[in-house]
């Protein structure tokens, strides 16, 4: 057998109602794909997520329990009847900013 690691990376462009946990640590539950999957953010975290969908109408968050070289990140924890639970995640907030709409080539034939 070959020790592998196993990356998640969940996206979201909506906030989830978070409760307030040990140490002010929000958590909020996410359907994906059918498998609810619980996320446990720090609260500087959550703020910064929470500013930024409240700046931008358009957003994108992506958190991932993945580990890049000397950064800490999100850990794998338990798996529950329905999904499983990710802790204290990596999290990255991205402004999405609309599609330019596509315009005719200049001199195309009609």
């Amino acid at each position: 057998m070959i020790a592998e690691k196993l990356e998640i990376t969940i996206k979201i462009n909506e906030l989830a109602q978070p409760k307030t946990v040990k140490n002010a640590w929000q958590q909020f539950d996410l359907d994906c794909d059918g498998r609810i999957t619980t996320i446990t953010v720090k609260p500087k975290n959550y703020k910064k997520l929470t500013d930024i969908t409240s700046n931008y109408p358009q957003w994108l968050a992506a958190m991932s329990n993945d580990k890049p070289r000397s950064v800490y990140a999100g850990k794998l924890g338990q798996s529950t009847e329905l999904g499983l639970v990710l802790k204290s995640p990596k999290m990255k907030v991205f402004e999405r900013k609309p599609k330019a709409e596509k315009t005719p080539a200049a001199g195309a034939a009609s």
